[in-house]
C-alpha cells in the first residue's frame, strides 16, 4: 500500500545491516545509468531528428531547386529527414526573420540569396530582424542575371530594345522589391534612358511565368530561373550580366560587351543560420555540404543551372557579402530606390 506523502524516497536506507547494504548498491546502479543515460544524450551526434531547410523564395525558382538537391544529398549523407519548407514574401525578409528566431540548435537552416541581406538593408525603412542575429553557413555557388524578354518583343537585340524603351515605356518583372533584378533595371533605366515600369513577384519563378504570359515585356532574371524557356524557345535572351558570356548561352552578349559594365551582377546562393548555432553543429553541416558539392550529380546540376560552385565558408563568406552590401548600398543611394 502506498501512503501519500510518505517521507521515504526509494533510497531511503532502513531496516538491517544486509538489506540497507542491498539497497546502497541498488542505487549506485540506478545513478550510474541515469549518468550515462545523460552523458550520452549530451554527446547524441548531430543530427538526431529532422532538419529544415527553409528557403525564402517561392518553389520552382533556383534556390529551391538547389536546395531540394542539397537536402537529398545530406539526408543520404546524415542519415535524417531534410525537408525544403518554402516561406516567400518581402524580397525574402519574412523566411528569413522566421529563422532568425528559431532555436539556435541546427534544424532550421535558411537556403536564400544574398540580396536579403545586402540589399534589402538599404531599401526597407525597417528590418524585421538584425544582422547579427544570422550568420553564414556556406554560399554554394553564383550565377548571373539574364536579360529575357517576351516573344512578342520586337527586338532583337538590346540595342534596339533600348530605342523601343525610349520611344515607349516597357514593362520589367523581377523576382521582388529589392531583387538584384529590380536593381538591375533601374540602372538599366538611368544609364540607357529607356522608360520601364517595374512590376514585383514573389521569386523568379513567378516573374518567369509572367514574362512567358506576356504580362510584362522584359525582365533581368537569375539565369537558371530563364534558361530552360530561353533553350526551348519560349523567350530570348538579349544579353546576360556575368563578366563572361554563359556557356549555356554562348550566342547571347555580356553587358560589358555592349556597353553596360554597371550592368555587371551576380547572384549569391548562399545558407545562413541563427548567430548562436553551435560550432560543432554548423561543423557538421558545412562538412556534409562540402561533400555534397564534390558529388557528380550535385555539380551537373549546378551546371544545368548556370551556376559557379563557390563553397565559401567563414571569413571568406562573410566578407563576399560585406563587399556586395557596399555595393548594392551605392548603387540604391544613387539610383534613390525605396521599398514601401
Amino acid at each position: 500500500m502506498t501512503t501519500t506523502g510518505s517521507p521515504y524516497t526509494p533510497c531511503t536506507f532502513f531496516g538491517g545491516t544486509r538489506r540497507r547494504l542491498a539497497i546502497a548498491a541498488a542505487c549506485a546502479a540506478l545513478a550510474l545509468g541515469a549518468t550515462a543515460t545523460g552523458a550520452f544524450a549530451a554527446d547524441a551526434p548531430y543530427p538526431t531528428k529532422p532538419v529544415k531547410f527553409l528557403t525564402n523564395f517561392p518553389a520552382g525558382g533556383p534556390i529551391d531547386i538547389l536546395a531540394r538537391a542539397l537536402a537529398d544529398a545530406l539526408q543520404k549523407d546524415l542519415k535524417q529527414p531534410f525537408i525544403v519548407d518554402n516561406r516567400p514574401g518581402a524580397g525574402g525578409n519574412i523566411g528569413a526573420d522566421f529563422v532568425a528566431k528559431a532555436p539556435a540548435d541546427g534544424y532550421t537552416v535558411l537556403m536564400g540569396i544574398d540580396s536579403t541581406f545586402t540589399i534589402n538593408p538599404h531599401l526597407y525603412a525597417s528590418m524585421p530582424f538584425a544582422a547579427k542575429d544570422l550568420k553564414p553557413l556556406m554560399i554554394f555557388s553564383s550565377s548571373g542575371l539574364a536579360f529575357g524578354v517576351a516573344q512578342g518583343v520586337k527586338a532583337k537585340t538590346l540595342p534596339e530594345f533600348i530605342a523601343q524603351a525610349k520611344a515607349e515605356p516597357a514593362t520589367f518583372s523581377s523576382a521582388g522589391n529589392g531583387s538584384p533584378g529590380h536593381i538591375a533595371a533601374e540602372i538599366f533605366a538611368s544609364e540607357t534612358g529607356a522608360k520601364i515600369t517595374h512590376v514585383p513577384y514573389k521569386g523568379n519563378a513567378p516573374a518567369v511565368l509572367a514574362l512567358m504570359g506576356d504580362e510584362v515585356q522584359a525582365g533581368i532574371l537569375a539565369t537558371p530561373g530563364l534558361l530552360p524557356q530561353i533553350q526551348a524557345g519560349k523567350l530570348r535572351a538579349l544579353a546576360v550580366t556575368g563578366k563572361q558570356r554563359s556557356p549555356l548561352l554562348p550566342q547571347v552578349p555580356t553587358v560589358g560587351e555592349l556597353g553596360l559594365k554597371g550592368l555587371e551582377f551576380e547572384v549569391l546562393y548562399l545558407a545562413m543560420v541563427p548567430a548562436a548555432t553551435p560550432e560543432p553543429v554548423m561543423q557538421t553541416l558545412r562538412g556534409s555540404l562540402q561533400k555534397a558539392l564534390a558529388l557528380p550529380e550535385i555539380k551537373s546540376r549546378l551546371s544545368s543551372l548556370d551556376m559557379v560552385p563557390l563553397g565559401e565558408t567563414g571569413s571568406a563568406a562573410s566578407e563576399h557579402l560585406a563587399a556586395s552590401q557596399a555595393r548594392y548600398g551605392r548603387i540604391v543611394k544613387a539610383t534613390g530606390m525605396k521599398v514601401d
